[in-house]
């Protein structure tokens, strides 16, 4: 049986830990990347991610709308991480970041050197498109295609409908491929297109 955000909350209050094990386990892949967009790296973004559920659960007697536990888990996340970078300034900027994980598929290693590389440069440029996206945007394309979650999972942590996710998301996708357009036509290559299967 899945409990509503609102009645684990309250079991929480009672005392309750496994309830709010349940409330981390249903948000934390998006306060994982909230917490990666905030500071480009893994390992922050786990000490973020992890602090602001900490913070959370300090605070949770505070809370005034239980209904509303995803919109303000996001708000103390968001906060949390303006804090902790704030705190780790000087560290953060002399780390270097690790490169994106991802699977090699069979297909990868057929490609060769030359075809991982031409990846590498493609995924640079939709990552630099990203981030140049405006934050109203940028969010919710990081929640839906990095995380993978769902419209209703982004709608729960963000407080926007699911229609209203579905139209930044729409919106987000028309301004990258035009922007990933412009860096094409500037690098000389060909027009983006959706992938066929």
């Amino acid at each position: 049986m899945r409990f509503e955000d609102a009645q684990l909350v309250f079991r929480c209050l009672e005392g309750d830990a496994d309830a709010y094990g349940e409330l981390v386990e249903r948000y934390q892949g998006a306060v994982y990347a909230t917490a990666y967009y905030y500071a480009g790296r893994y390992g922050a973004a786990e000490d973020i991610a992890q602090e602001a559920f900490l913070n959370a659960y300090r605070t949770l007697p505070r809370l005034k709308d239980p209904e509303r536990f995803g919109p303000w888990l996001k708000t103390m996340t968001c906060r949390t991480a303006a804090n902790w970078l704030r705190r780790h300034h000087k560290r953060i900027r002399n780390e270097t970041p690790l490169p994106f994980r991802r699977t090699v598929s069979i297909e990868d290693a057929r490609e060769g050197p030359r075809g991982n590389l031409e990846r590498s440069e493609r995924y640079e440029r939709v990552q630099l498109a990203i981030d140049s996206l405006s934050e109203r945007y940028r969010l919710p394309v990081v929640l839906r295609y990095l995380q993978e979650l769902s419209y209703a999972e982004i709608s729960e942590f963000t407080g926007e409908s699911v229609d209203e996710i579905r139209g930044i998301l729409h919106r987000a996708g028309r301004q990258l491929r035009e922007l990933l357009a412009d860096l094409d036509e500037r690098e000389g290559e060909g027009k983006w297109h959706r992938a066929r299967k």
